[in-house]
């Protein structure tokens, strides 16, 4: 099984969700480990916050090359990064590590650089990434103003593509000031096909997700995860309106 948790931006909980999701299925009695392709933003300490988190939250050890093909120094989109440092991010590269990472894990949580549609090189993007590694997508939506726009056009995306938009998780912890989170949630819920498959709040977001599994409907996860239909249908995305 493998999963890419995407997202209608960048700093929005996608590391949080990520690691939620990992826990949750070690709970589960699944051997879990977490991919980060692209990784862009070294600390001091000569590390990448994102990608320590991710690994600490897997049960399964894998080799750093395999778990964050690409590292890069500087905190800028991908494409300005590996510019900078003359790196071409590959397609085969990623998806020759992800073949690996499958091979020693029951599932692979695969956590994507910014939203739906960052560059990654001057042919590639992160949509074309999404759609050669074939695995269902799991959006996360930070509760904030601007963020029903946001999401409805990051699943219209994702439908044209022709990949499945498996759920989308609300993170209420990006916004503390945010007061109608429920509103929200039923809003994009009316747009999108896909289900709402958890709310984080605050606290689960501060803690890096050490207690996310307990907001995360995994049943539902598990099951469209585990369903051939769901893995290769692409239809999922705003629900179209039509005139009586």
């Amino acid at each position: 099984m493998k999963l890419l948790v995407s997202g209608t931006d960048t700093e929005i909980g996608k590391t949080v969700v990520t690691c939620s999701l990992l826990r949750a299925l070690h709970a589960r009695g699944l051997t879990a480990v977490g991919m980060k392709p692209v990784c862009a933003g070294i600390t001091a300490q000569g590390t990448w916050d994102d990608l320590e988190h991710i690994r600490s939250a897997s049960s399964v050890s894998a080799a750093l090359a395999d778990a964050a093909p690409y590292r890069l120094s500087a905190p800028a989109s991908p494409h300005f990064a590996a510019h900078e440092e003359g790196v071409t991010i590959q397609e085969d590269v990623i998806l020759a590590a992800l073949d690996r990472l499958e091979r020693i894990a029951e599932a692979v949580v695969i956590e994507g650089a910014g939203g739906f549609r960052v560059p990654l090189s001057a042919q590639l993007d992160s949509a074309d990434l999404a759609k050669a590694m074939g695995a269902p997508i799991l959006l996360v939506v930070p509760m904030r103003l601007g963020c029903i726009n946001h999401a409805l056009l990051t699943a219209e995306a994702v439908a044209r593509r022709g990949l499945a938009l498996l759920g989308w998780v609300a993170n209420a912890g990006i916004d503390p000031d945010y007061s109608r989170t429920a509103q929200t949630v039923d809003t994009i819920s009316g747009r999108i096909h896909a289900p709402c498959v958890g709310v984080l709040p605050r606290l689960v977001h501060a803690e890096f997700g050490q207690s996310g599994a307990d907001h995360l409907n995994m049943d539902l996860i598990l099951r469209h995860l585990r369903s051939p239909v769901e893995r290769g249908n692409g239809s999922h995305g705003v629900t179209q309106r039509r005139s009586p």
